[in-house]
């Protein structure tokens, strides 16, 4: 790929704002601290530790419809299993996740 080449206009406005730039003592200590690229982190909604008593409740519904839907193939029933089956899996992969990171010496869940 090839180099963009400035001008001379160019370099000498970028060599004004760098002495600009540089003569703000206050703003370079700040950088003088951090990392290129650095986002700050924004914090994390807390969520709440009942993840395993609402994978117990939702798998128990749905085996509930599970086998009401395979006892009247009725088509509402169905979907409601496939629906709740959907949701089972999405939160049980969450405390998979969760509980993978807690005991690898990952980061923490609620951080």
């Amino acid at each position: 790929m090839d180099e963009a080449r400035l001008s001379a206009y160019e370099r000498r406005v970028l060599a004004e704002i760098e002495e600009e730039l540089s003569a703000d003592g206050h703003l370079a200590r700040r950088m003088a601290g951090r990392r290129p690229f650095h986002r700050p982190r924004l914090p994390r909604p807390r969520v709440p530790a009942r993840g395993g008593l609402a994978a117990a409740t939702l798998g128990a519904a749905t085996l509930v419809l599970l086998v009401l839907a395979v006892a009247t193939s009725t088509p509402a029933l169905i979907w409601g299993f496939a629906a709740a089956w959907a949701l089972t899996l999405i939160l049980l992969l969450r405390l998979v996740v969760r509980w993978t990171r807690r005991h690898a010496g990952g980061v923490r869940p609620d951080a």
